[in-house]
């Protein structure tokens, strides 16, 4: 007889771990081949294959949460609680012996289609490349932490914004003060959470510490004495290092006594310290040193075509969407507004929408080619263009950074030279359309016809770039 199992308990540390080893001794005294299961706090392991649950003769299923019993259609299932299989696994395969388990999978025809449907989708999810699902996972989390942010920054601007000589800003006592102050914390989780579940989609849930610290460390450039972060792009690369870094770490082997603890202790404080201290020590200095001469190079331009500037600069202000790039640029062309030159804020105040609105754009013409969640997240990426929050853009670029970056980098440059051709000039340090409403921008058609622009090359763009097929959701 060949039988298989899954064990697991609340907390995924004992029981899950005493119940497979009570199954495995009891089915080696009665010669039963069983292959067990384990979804602890490190995560499955041991992981059933088709292979093995088509041979299989019936399923043992000891655990104390909701397992998805779907693929066992058509085997006889017996489910328990972790405790019982720990005090009569014996008493558990007789019934087996005995014929006293029930088959699993009576279904009417609409759970069987439902069921189907499902199994095709992980099939698919299967196949995937596993680069992109871990990259997934971590935008699906992030997505809301955009959308919340930026849209309690859009409204707190529109609605509480005041132009001043100082910028665009918030009287601090005012009401809208704090619906910005909440938005800005929604802003700082962002790139932590999609490091974290970058890394929880590699290595379980051993990886979600390690990522989140990595990518916290990754934003903040204080951790390398940068002024910027490494932004988003950052928080990808952290949460693949944290991931695979927690993963490898997972799989060595170690003594029974150890393997409780090596989830909630170990491997988070293993992993943590290495993707923390690899960007802090390696990645960070490159990174430093990369922004200085970023800067350095923005100064010697100022004497070059100013339509060329216009292009560097919406390219820059573009790529990485509120990363260092972003902000060297950013900051460049707030210190010249001091020195009497608002036409390099003018371009940048151009190009720095047309990533969230180009990209919502994209994604409300041609519905088929995003995700539930990024049309939902273009409604948003709507809403941030209009206020100046180039963040807006992240969750597409994240999740195909090969063709939405350079669609929004060709947008942004666009824009950028239009509006230094046209002598746009932006007298306050923020973007977008809500700066012309508080009378900050000099030749406030040619900044609309920039933005107008650029969106319409972005969304074009991306568009063609994309992949004809719908995506699906997993």
């Amino acid at each position: 007889m060949k039988l298989v199992a899954i064990t697991s308990c609340p907390n995924g540390i004992a029981h899950t771990y005493m119940a497979a080893e009570k199954l495995n001794k009891a089915a080696e005294a009665k010669g039963i081949d069983i292959t067990v299961e384990t979804q602890g706090s490190i995560g499955v392991e041991n992981e059933l294959t088709e292979e093995a649950i088509a041979s299989a003769d019936g399923v043992v299923i000891a655990a104390d949460k909701t397992v998805d019993k779907t693929r066992f259609a058509g085997k006889p299932v017996l489910e328990v609680a972790s405790a019982d299989a720990i005090r009569r696994a014996d008493e558990l395969l007789e019934q087996f012996e005995n014929g006293e388990v029930e088959v699993y999978g009576e279904k009417s025809g609409k759970q069987q289609a439902q069921e189907t449907i499902n199994e095709e989708k992980q099939k698919k999810k299967r196949k995937q490349n596993p680069i992109y699902r871990h990259l997934m996972n971590g935008v699906s989390y992030m997505i809301p932490f955009v959308v919340v942010g930026g849209l309690l920054i859009a409204i707190s601007l529109s609605l509480g914004g005041e132009s001043t000589p100082d910028g665009l800003q918030i009287p601090e006592d005012s009401f809208w003060s704090s619906i910005n102050q909440l938005g800005g914390a929604a802003f700082q989780f962002m790139v932590p959470i999609l490091a974290g579940f970058i890394a929880m989609s590699i290595a379980d849930r051993p990886g979600l510490a390690p990522g989140m610290v990595g990518g916290y460390v990754a934003a903040n450039g204080s951790f390398y004495g940068s002024d910027a972060g490494a932004g988003f792009i950052g928080g990808i690369i952290a949460g693949f290092i944290a991931g695979y870094i927690a993963r490898w770490i997972k799989n060595v082997k170690v003594p029974e006594m150890i393997q409780p603890i090596m989830p909630i202790l170990i491997i988070p404080i293993a992993a943590s310290l290495a993707v923390g201290l690899i960007f802090i020590f390696i990645l960070g200095s490159p990174i430093a040193g990369i922004m200085e001469g970023l800067s350095s190079w923005l100064e010697g331009m100022q004497g070059s075509s100013r339509i060329l500037l216009g292009i560097i600069l919406g390219a820059m202000i573009t790529f990485d969407m509120g990363g260092p790039v972003n902000k060297v640029a950013f900051l460049f062309g707030a210190a010249l507004i001091t020195e009497g030159q608002p036409e390099i804020m003018g371009a940048i105040a151009a190009a720095i929408c047309t990533p969230p609105l180009g990209m919502g754009l994209a994604s409300l013409i041609n519905k088929r080619r995003y995700a539930k969640d990024e049309q939902e997240a273009g409604k948003a990426a709507v809403a941030m263009g209009l206020v100046g929050i180039t963040e807006g853009a992240i969750p597409f670029a994240a999740a195909d950074p090969l063709r939405v970056i350079p669609s929004i980098m060709v947008g942004g440059m666009s824009a950028g030279a239009i509006a230094m051709m046209g002598g746009v000039a932006d007298n306050v340090p923020h973007g977008g359309p809500v700066v012309a409403v508080f009378g900050a921008i000099d030749n406030v058609l040619m900044f609309f016809l920039a933005i107008i622009v650029g969106t319409i090359i972005t969304a074009i763009l991306a568009n063609v770039l994309k992949k004809s097929k719908v995506v699906e959701e997993a």
